[in-house]
């Protein structure tokens, strides 16, 4: 990718509207990044519309999604989900991200998790932002920890691919 302003991805919050094109590239990333994710294709291909529009903008609050567009196309994401139980109300979650591999480099990955810490800042209840990561897998974690993420546990054997255990690496950043 070139550093071009032309190629320089937006960030947006996504919308309703935005679900079939959220829908679309999280498909890709699924397939194309088995080991990254706790969920198959094959699962998330069976949610029906509704799922994709709570997970983007649910109505109650508890979920908010970025897009990097380039364009009008949808070039990576990420999603946050927030407790609804009041002892845990203070923790976000950090899930979904995925850029695609021709606009990785871009900024992209670095400007979507901004975009979930100035919300859980902006939203003033939250103390933590967690995450996990698939272990080994080395660019997502220097992006989380050049962030401010750090490790605090690795779960052996968290996730089956293709017949092989792989670890989830748990990390968090506090949220001032």
């Amino acid at each position: 990718m070139t550093d071009s302003i032309a190629s320089k991805p937006t960030i947006v919050r996504l919308v309703a509207a935005d679900a079939p094109a959220y829908r679309c590239l999280m498909m890709r990333a699924y397939a194309e990044e088995p080991d990254a994710y706790t969920t198959t294709a094959e699962e998330r291909a069976a949610e029906p519309e509704g799922w994709w529009v709570r997970r983007i903008a649910d109505p109650a609050g508890a979920s908010a999604a970025w897009g990097a567009r380039v364009g009008d196309d949808l070039v990576g994401s990420v999603a946050l989900e927030f407790s609804r139980k009041p002892r845990t109300a203070h923790d976000a979650l950090l899930l979904g991200m995925y850029v695609r591999p021709e606009s990785r480099g871009s900024g992209a990955a670095q400007a979507l998790v901004q975009a979930c810490i100035d919300h859980c800042v902006a939203r003033g209840s939250i103390r933590h932002l967690k995450l996990t990561v698939t272990d080994g897998n080395a660019a997502a974690i220097r992006l989380y920890e050049s962030a401010g993420f750090a490790t605090w546990g690795v779960e052996p054997g968290a996730i089956l691919v293709a017949g092989t255990l792989r670890a989830k690496r748990h990390m968090w950043r506090p949220i001032a």
